[in-house]
Parts: C-alpha cells; sequence; structure tokens
C-alpha cells in the first residue's frame, strides 16, 4: 500500500514538473506565432534583386582562354549570364531583363534615358529590394553617374562590368557580378546612392572613372572607394556627400530628351574649328577640357566668348584626370560668365550641363549644382 501510495506521489510530481516546464515553452510558442515567426522569416528572407543587362565585356567572348584584351563584347544574354553563377541564388533572389546589348562605347543619350526610366520603375516596385546593371566599361561611369543624378529612391543601385570577357582565363565579371548582387540586396547600403563594384571595391556613381584600359584594377576614385566587398560581406569606409538620387533636383519621370552638349578637347596648337563647327551645328553648352587648371590657350578664348554670346553656356574642365578646377584661377570666369567644371571630369560635367539645360539652368544656376552635385 505504501509502495502505490509513493508511486502516486511521483508521478504527481512528476506530471507537475513537466506541467511547469512545458507551459513557458508552450506560452514562446503561442507567443511566437504568428508575429514572432514573421519577424524571423523576416532575418531569413533573401532581397529580391533585378539585374538590367546591357551588354558590354561582362557578356564578351574571346577566341581563346588567352584573350584577356582582343574579344566581341556583348555576346552573352542575360539569362546565360546569371545560369553560369548558381553561388547568386544563396545571396538574393535574382531576376535578369536584357535592355540592351551593345557595346557601352555606342551608348546614346537615348539609350541613357530608357535605362534610367526602367530603373525608376523598377525601384518603385515594392517586391524589389535593389538594382544591378551589368555594363560595357568604357562608358559605365557616365552612367552610373547619370543613373546618381535622375533616379528618385533609397534602393541600391549597383552597376558593373568587367575588364575580362567570361572566357578568359582569370576573368573578372564572375566575382564583380557576385560583388554588385550582393551590394544591392544589402540593407546597409540603402540611402547611398549609386555605386560601382568592380575589383571588389565599392566606389561611388559620382567620384569613380575608368583609369586604365587593360588591367582589372582600371575604376579608380581620387577621393577613395567608399568600401568593399569581401566574401560577401560590405566593408563601408566613408559616405558620399555631394547630392544624389533621392536628394535630386532631376528626376527621369519628368525628363524625355537631353539637349545637345559637346566637348572640345585642348591640344598644343588647338584650333577653334571644333567649338565654330559645334555652335553652328546647335550645341547648347560646350565644355572645354582645358590642360592643366582648365587652361584655355589664347586662340580660343574670343570663339568660346563668341559662342556665349550666342547663348551656348561654356563649361570649363581639365583633361587632367585629377585635382579641380579653381573658379577665376586660370580664367576671369565670372567676367566671361563661364562656368568651371570643380572635379568633374569633362564627360560626365557634360551629363550635369544637358540636365541642368533641362531646367532652364543660367550660368550662376549651372555653377551651383557643380558645387553641389
Amino acid at each position: 500500500m505504501q509502495k502505490q501510495v509513493f508511486r502516486q506521489s511521483l508521478l504527481a510530481a512528476t506530471i507537475a514538473v513537466l506541467g511547469v516546464l512545458s507551459a513557458p515553452g508552450a506560452a514562446l510558442a503561442q507567443d511566437a506565432s504568428p508575429a514572432a515567426a514573421q519577424a524571423a522569416k523576416a532575418q531569413t528572407a533573401k532581397p529580391n534583386v533585378v539585374v538590367l543587362a546591357t551588354g558590354g565585356t561582362i557578356a564578351g567572348a574571346g577566341a581563346s582562354t588567352v584573350n584577356s584584351a582582343t574579344y566581341t563584347a556583348a555576346k552573352v544574354p542575360v539569362d546565360k549570364l546569371l545560369a553560369g553563377l548558381p553561388e547568386l541564388a544563396q545571396i538574393a533572389n535574382v531576376r535578369g531583363e536584357q535592355v540592351f546589348q551593345i557595346a557601352s562605347e555606342s551608348f546614346t543619350n537615348d539609350n541613357l534615358l530608357t535605362l534610367a526610366k526602367r530603373v525608376s520603375q523598377l525601384a518603385k516596385q515594392s517586391d524589389v529590394d535593389g538594382i544591378v546593371i551589368t555594363h560595357g566599361t568604357d562608358t559605365l561611369a557616365e552612367t552610373a553617374y547619370f543613373l546618381s543624378l535622375t533616379v528618385h529612391t533609397d534602393k541600391p543601385i549597383a552597376v558593373v562590368g568587367s575588364m575580362r570577357p567570361g572566357t578568359a582565363l582569370s576573368a573578372d565579371g564572375a566575382l564583380n557580378l557576385v560583388n554588385a548582387v550582393s551590394v544591392a540586396g544589402s540593407k546597409d547600403a540603402r540611402g547611398k546612392g549609386v555605386f560601382v563594384t568592380m575589383n571588389d571595391e565599392i566606389n561611388t556613381a559620382r567620384d569613380v572613372n575608368k583609369d586604365i584600359n587593360i588591367q582589372t584594377g582600371a575604376f579608380k576614385s581620387q577621393w577613395g572607394p567608399l568600401g568593399m566587398v569581401v566574401e560577401g560581406k560590405n566593408y563601408w569606409f566613408r559616405a558620399p556627400v555631394k547630392r544624389h538620387t533621392m536628394n535630386s533636383e532631376f528626376n527621369i519621370d519628368n525628363i524625355d530628351k537631353l539637349p545637345q552638349v559637346d566637348i572640345v578637347y585642348a591640344y598644343g596648337s588647338v584650333q577653334p574649328t571644333a567649338v565654330n563647327a559645334l555652335v553652328d551645328a546647335g550645341a547648347k553648352a560646350i565644355v572645354h577640357a582645358g590642360t592643366g587648371n582648365g587652361s584655355v590657350a589664347d586662340r580660343m578664348v574670343k570663339p568660346l566668348q563668341d559662342a556665349r554670346g550666342k547663348g551656348v553656356l561654356v563649361v570649363r574642365s581639365s583633361r587632367v584626370p585629377y585635382g579641380f578646377v579653381l573658379r577665376n584661377a586660370e580664367q576671369p570666369d565670372d567676367k566671361y560668365d563661364w562656368v568651371v567644371a570643380h572635379d568633374m571630369r569633362p564627360e560626365k560635367a557634360r551629363l550635369l550641363t544637358m540636365l541642368a539645360l533641362t531646367k532652364g539652368a543660367n550660368t550662376k544656376e549651372l555653377q551651383r549644382m557643380f558645387w553641389e552635385y
């Protein structure tokens, strides 16, 4: 009898202990559903990234594996490009669109408008977390800067290319693309604008340029990269301070045409032939890529003054890759009613000038824009 009572007591105690142990778990499980479950799912959910392909070397093919500089660009379609990188599925939900299939040296203003409008459309979609644009390297920095000036979004946009075709030994395109998708899908990249992600570096679109034409470390910024991508993780060291994307006064949704702006390159014994021809051809502004500190040869001053007298805006930039042009330092810009491009290279100064003209900017307004953007 005593044994039976003991067994019953032991059984009751065990049930009580189990009840105590299971109750918090049951309560926790109850609390975790559905809000906590959704939060946990959100933490593990992969971002949705759209890859817009435009062609270029990253979609190129050479005759053999040793052809790293001799190849045909824009040969591989985006679906094949993505299918060759199963690693992307570990980073994000990736889908691709073929916008163009051209070499980037053939990009036109119309191409810029078409691409930027598509990026803007995608950025507005709730099921898109980031956007990658594959692009030929020749004008990649120009396209990236144009996007940073015109697309209003805080979602990351990464423009990426390669210096070697995918058929070459030590091809750089695959890792560049993986890193671009990683950056575009990262929450810590939001609000930082448009990037160029190549050779493990994250550069802001405004500052970066192609400085080498045959090596994988071709893209450089005189002010340094924003950070690096190492094994899928972003390491940030600085942030862009110039106006871009959400803070830009330009909006691609309201721009359907870009005015004619041309570049005149300075060199020893340069003649005003190009300036006169471009003015006669209808140029609304001329960017003068001068020597040194945006220097203008004596025989070029009057033709540029005459151009300004006809209503053509004149922007002094420099063919020197680093440094910046000082206002009124080499030429009396105030007196001539000219603009200086600050640290902007001629090809990027052209883009900002075109956009300024879509808003009817005068010299004073354009100069403000060069300081701010």
